[in-house]
C-alpha cells in the first residue's frame, strides 16, 4: 500500500499515482458511453418487440442499465461528480445514430439490427475495459470492491459473447439481396 500524507490516506484514489481530474474525465466519458448504450439497448428492445431479437435483447438491456447505475455508484464512492453534459452528450449521440438511413428512407433497413448489435457490442467492450481499469486501481483504492468489479467484468464478457452470437445471426438476413 502507498505510504503518503494524511490526505492521501483519506482519499487514496487522489494520490500521486492516480490523478483525480483525469480519473473523473475518464469515468465521465464512460458514463456518456454507458448512457448511449443503455438508450440503444432500450430502443432495440422496443423496436424489435415481439421478435426473437427483441426477446434476446431484453435481459441484456436490463443489465446494461444496471451496469450504468453501478458505474455511477462507483463514481459517487470515489467522490467523482457525474457531469450532466456528458450524460446529455451520450443521449444525443445515441439519438443522432438513429438518423442514419442504412439505405432506406421510410422503413427500417435489414442492416439496422446488424449495425445496432455491432455498435452495442463495441460499447460493451468499452465497458469491460473500464471495469478492468477500475479493477487494477482496486489494489490500492479501498473504496473499490475488487470482487464486485470482477463480477461486473465477467458479466460484460458474457454480454459480449451473447451480442456477438446475435450479431452473427443477423449477417445473412442483413446482407442478402431482396
Amino acid at each position: 500500500m502507498h505510504k503518503g500524507t494524511r490526505s492521501d490516506s483519506l482519499h487514496p484514489v487522489h494520490n500521486r499515482h492516480t490523478s483525480p481530474s483525469l480519473l473523473g474525465i475518464y469515468l465521465n466519458d464512460h458514463v456518456a458511453g454507458a448512457t448511449a448504450g443503455a438508450e440503444r439497448a432500450r430502443h432495440m428492445v422496443q423496436s424489435y418487440g415481439g421478435t426473437t431479437l427483441g426477446a434476446a435483447m431484453r435481459p441484456i438491456s436490463t443489465e446494461i442499465v444496471e451496469d450504468r447505475a453501478a458505474l455511477i455508484d462507483i463514481m459517487e464512492r470515489l467522490d467523482i461528480p457525474v457531469r450532466q453534459y456528458k450524460v446529455y452528450a451520450g443521449r444525443m449521440a445515441e439519438r443522432v445514430g438513429r438518423l442514419k438511413s442504412n439505405g432506406r428512407l421510410i422503413r427500417r433497413s435489414p442492416l439496422s439490427p446488424l449495425l445496432e448489435l455491432e455498435t452495442l457490442r463495441l460499447g460493451v467492450e468499452g465497458k469491460a475495459a473500464v471495469w478492468q481499469t477500475l479493477r487494477e486501481l482496486a489494489d490500492r483504492e479501498e473504496r473499490l470492491d475488487p470482487s464486485h468489479l470482477d463480477d461486473l467484468l465477467e458479466r460484460a464478457r458474457r454480454q459480449q459473447s451473447t451480442l456477438e452470437e446475435l450479431r452473427r445471426q443477423q449477417i445473412a438476413p442483413a446482407l442478402q439481396e431482396t
